[in-house]
């Protein structure tokens, strides 16, 4: 049985989600699992996609490779995916969510070729990966927050510090 939380921030790239996992990993002694670091770190990818300049995830390699470090808890799981993780797994979604406008400056900034850039902004408009954690995850675990700038990344990061304070807390009564 874990004794720490695992929760997955999500979004489309650009929201913010690294930012996120960074600073709730530094105040809450989570471990970050960057998945795009994984993927390359660990070759859990079939090749390099050169159209969207991104690895093909091997999901299944990616999942055994991350299996025994999840299980022991206390991950803040960093993807622009959710619903490949199995809902044993994990015990809080946040859906990071930007302004069209917003994601799309980010996105230039980075330099995305069009057609990713393209592919992010309608993936976001259309809340593509909302909907998905909401149908792969119990609705009361799944939690939309705005992400547009630095105060909202502090005040994201805040409000998920309580909640893992809560689960802590509950599972020291043995409640989890």
């Amino acid at each position: 049985m874990r004794t720490q939380p695992n929760i997955i921030i999500t979004g489309t790239p650009g929201v913010g989600k690294t930012s996120h996992c960074t600073l709730l990993a530094s105040n809450t002694g989570l471990k970050h699992l960057s998945i795009n670091q994984i993927v390359k770190e660990r070759e859990c990818h079939e090749g390099w996609n050169e159209a969207f300049q991104s690895w093909i995830v091997d999901e299944d390699k990616l999942l055994d490779s991350i299996e025994d470090e999840v299980k022991l808890g206390g991950c803040v799981v960093d993807w622009h995916a959710c619903d490949l993780f199995p809902k044993s797994w994990i015990d809080l979604v946040v859906v990071l969510r930007t302004d069209s406008t917003t994601l799309y400056d980010r996105l230039a900034l980075r330099g995305y070729a069009e057609a990713k850039l393209q592919e992010n902004l309608d993936s976001e408009i259309m809340q593509v990966l909302l909907e998905e954690a909401r149908e792969a995850y119990d609705e009361e675990i799944v939690v939309e927050l705005q992400s547009n700038s630095p105060d909202d990344i502090e005040g994201n990061v805040e409000r998920i510090e309580k909640w893992v304070a809560s689960w802590r807390e509950d599972d020291s009564k043995g409640g989890s």
